[in-house]
C-alpha cells in the first residue's frame, strides 16, 4: 500500500515536471495591432513600402513568434467595428504580448467609418488593453509614428497628430501599461535629419523607380525598409531602456540583417483580392 502511494506521488511529480517544462518552453507570441505604418506589405517585389512591424523581428530572438495583424487604413474604431480585434483576441492566451499603435486614422474627422474623437480613441484603447489583460497577455502601447512634415519657410518640423499622442500616453498611465513614445522619437529623428535628408526613409518614389508607381509617388507617411528598420530599432531600444519585462530579454539590438514577419493574417478570411482595393485606403 505504501509502495503504491509512493509510486502515485512519483508519477504525479513527473507529470507536473513535464507540464511545467512544456509550459516553460512555449514560444512567446507577439501580436502587433495597428495601422498601415505598422502593417505587413505583400507587394514586396513591386513596391519598397514596408511597415515597421514587418521588420520588427530583426530585433527579436528566435523564440518570439510575431503575428502582425496591423492593417492598412484602420483606426481603433474600424479595427473594432470590423471585428479584427475580436479575431486577434480569440487567438491570445496567457503569456502572449500585444503591441498596439493607432492614431493616424482616428483623427480623420471626414471619414465616419474611421474617425474616433479623442475620448472615443481613449475608450477604444482602454477596451483593447482591458480585454487583452483578461486573457493573460502583456500589453505595450505606442503613440503613432510621426508623419514627415516640415515648414517650407522655416524648415521646422511639424507635428501632425494633434492630441492623439497625449491621449495614448494618458491611457498607458491609466491602464498601467508600458508606453513607447514613437511619435516623439520619430519627430526627434526627422528634426535631426531635416527635410531633404529624411525623404529617403519614406515612400517618396521617383518616376520609373518601382513597378507599382511607375509615375512616381509622394508619400510622407509610409516607410521604406530603411525607415522601418530605424523605427523598429527605436521601439526595441525603448523596450530595453524601460526594462519592459515581458519582452526585454528577447530584444537583439546589434542585429545586422533584416528579418521579416512571415506574412500571414489568419484571423481575417476577408483579406482577399476582392477586398484589396478597399484595403488600399492607406494614409494620405
Amino acid at each position: 500500500m505504501q509502495t503504491k502511494s509512493i509510486l502515485t506521488l512519483f508519477s504525479a511529480a513527473v507529470m507536473s515536471l513535464v507540464l511545467f517544462t512544456s509550459a516553460g518552453n512555449k514560444p512567446k507570441r507577439l501580436f502587433m495591432v495597428g495601422d498601415s505604418t505598422m502593417a505587413d506589405k505583400t507587394e514586396l517585389d513591386i513596391s519598397p513600402e514596408r511597415g515597421w512591424g514587418q521588420l520588427f523581428p530583426t530585433y527579436l530572438t528566435e523564440d518570439i513568434i510575431v503575428e502582425n495583424h496591423a492593417m492598412n487604413g484602420r483606426s481603433t474604431k474600424s479595427f473594432i467595428d470590423e471585428h479584427r480585434w475580436d479575431s486577434v483576441l480569440s487567438r491570445i492566451s496567457r503569456g502572449d504580448i500585444v503591441i498596439i499603435q493607432f492614431g493616424h486614422n482616428d483623427q480623420k474627422i471626414t471619414d465616419p467609418n474611421r474617425y474616433a474623437s479623442i475620448e472615443d480613441y481613449e475608450n477604444n484603447l482602454m477596451l483593447m488593453i482591458e480585454q487583452a489583460k483578461k486573457k493573460g497577455a502583456d500589453v505595450i502601447l505606442c503613440t503613432p509614428i510621426s508623419r514627415r512634415a516640415f515648414n517650407k519657410q522655416t524648415g521646422e518640423f511639424i507635428h501632425k497628430h494633434g492630441g492623439y499622442p497625449e491621449a495614448a500616453k494618458r491611457v498607458a498611465q491609466r491602464m498601467k501599461v508600458p508606453m513607447l513614445d514613437l511619435e516623439e522619437a520619430t519627430a526627434q529623428w526627422l528634426t535631426e535629419l531635416g527635410d531633404e535628408e529624411s525623404k529617403q526613409y519614406f515612400m517618396n518614389v521617383a518616376p520609373g523607380e518601382c513597378q507599382k508607381f511607375p509615375d512616381g509617388k509622394i508619400d510622407n507617411t509610409h516607410l521604406r525598409e530603411n525607415g522601418a528598420l530605424i523605427v523598429g530599432k527605436m521601439a526595441a531600444d525603448m523596450i530595453v531602456s524601460q526594462k519592459i519585462k515581458c519582452l526585454q530579454k528577447s530584444i537583439v539590438l546589434d542585429a545586422t540583417e533584416p528579418k521579416y514577419t512571415t506574412f500571414c493574417r489568419p484571423n481575417m478570411p476577408t483579406d482577399s483580392k476582392k477586398t484589396e482595393s478597399d484595403q488600399k485606403a492607406d494614409l494620405k
